[in-house]
């Protein structure tokens, strides 16, 4: 070649880097990327940048092996990192673009062989990195599958326990179940085809959608479980409070900090009025943080936009509050009689909400008694609700 392009594209790595972090950054459909450093984002993409600067000046060298490798490792840390399929070829997608964009100004003075050589090589040694990504990725999804799987098993033999003691509400509790696991038994049977199509080397784009539909239904019959089996606990008298002091700020802060992606996702604003909060209360911190939870999580759940206010602050000398209210669709007077029920939900304009179980709120009011509380609930259709907790701010256990 009349330029050694190889040593360019080494000249301008960081520049590369830079641009496709910036570009990954304020892509719309790249959302887990929002809430990472640039050093996560950043990851292998510089040694995998090199090598194929290398490459393009030396195309037999030992850099070929450390791609590889660094390519593997970064379809696993993004799997880690919660990435979905798409995000991650996107990614990979700018920083194709990028490598070009970048080295536009010297490939114009090269001849058109030259250019074509240059854009070959590039686009295979990438094409081979996202293959060797797309492996160790769905190899870490599948390993997250059989370990909820492990979950669901450990946690279907207590209910199974549970219900032959107690058999009420199992009719409901049948039907529940009855969509995600066909979901998950349907969507199972067309991964494993395309594992073994995929070990016959043939295509394998499909595998990850269908392995992201298996865990996401999973992930939505585990919750439906675990609601149920604390729901069990806590009617049979299983569940006992440890008190202790504690910041209650601190407490509703975590649960927050938490939640707050999930409440950035549907561009709602999470506000805090907790100047007036108790300095310390006794109380179960665990059953606490439990009950703040499933409150903020379902104003996001049936918020489309707007904002959540959480207000905590003393009521009288013996008594505190904490508010949760939201600008969401609201509830009807109808629904309000039956919303602490188990497996009621409000059905919105589209629906039952995917992510309900119809437990949430049941749990909510069992905690609060627990914790000799009170809740109140004021909802207007279509303006949002609020639900306001009073508890004591030293809870006496009864002997």
């Amino acid at each position: 070649m009349s330029k050694d392009l190889g040593k360019i594209l080494l000249a301008k790595n960081d520049i590369i880097i830079d641009n496709w972090i910036a570009a990954v950054r304020e892509h719309k459909d790249i959302e887990s990327s929002k809430n990472l450093t640039y050093k996560s984002i950043r990851d292998n993409l510089p040694i995998v940048l090199r090598g194929l600067a290398t490459l393009l000046s030396q195309p037999l060298n030992n850099r070929q092996q450390i791609i590889e490798e660094k390519g593997i490792e970064h379809g696993t840390i993004r799997a880690e990192q919660g990435y979905d399929i798409n995000e991650f070829l996107l990614e990979y997608g700018l920083f194709r673009k990028i490598i070009f964009a970048v080295l536009k100004p010297d490939l114009v003075s090269c001849s058109g062989d030259e250019i074509l050589q240059t854009v070959d090589t590039i686009d295979s040694i990438i094409d081979h990195v996202i293959a060797l990504s797309l492996e160790s990725y769905i190899e870490l999804r599948l390993q997250e599958l059989q370990e909820l799987q492990s979950q669901l098993i450990l946690n279907n033999q207590e209910l199974t326990r549970l219900v032959a003691m107690q058999k009420e509400s199992l009719s409901h509790l049948a039907h529940e179940f009855k969509s995600p696991l066909n979901s998950i038994m349907g969507f199972s049977s067309l991964l494993l085809k395309q594992q073994r199509e995929i070990s016959s080397g043939q295509d394998k784009s499909l595998n990850l959608q269908f392995l992201e539909k298996v865990i996401g239904n999973s992930r939505q019959l585990l919750r439906l479980i675990n609601n149920t089996l604390e729901m069990s606990r806590i009617e049979a008298g299983k569940v006992p409070l440890s008190l202790e002091w504690i910041n209650v700020r601190s407490q509703i802060q975590t649960v927050v900090e938490a939640l707050e992606p999930s409440a950035r996702q549907k561009n709602l604003q999470v506000i805090l009025k907790c100047g007036g909060a108790p300095e310390q209360v006794l109380s179960d911190p665990l059953r606490l943080q439990q009950i703040i939870t499933n409150l903020v999580s379902n104003a996001i759940r049936y918020t489309s936009e707007g904002s959540i206010t959480i207000t905590c602050e003393v009521k009288n000398d013996d008594k505190w509050l904490i508010k949760v209210a939201d600008t969401g669709v609201g509830i009807s007077p109808e629904a309000q009689k039956q919303i602490f029920n188990s497996y009621f939900r409000v059905a919105s304009v589209g629906g039952y909400s995917p992510d309900s179980t119809g437990l949430g709120l049941a749990i909510v009011e069992k905690l609060v008694s627990l914790l000799n509380g009170n809740i109140e609930l004021v909802s207007e259709l279509e303006k949002g609700s609020s639900f306001t907790i009073t508890f004591p701010k030293i809870i006496k256990l009864s002997s």
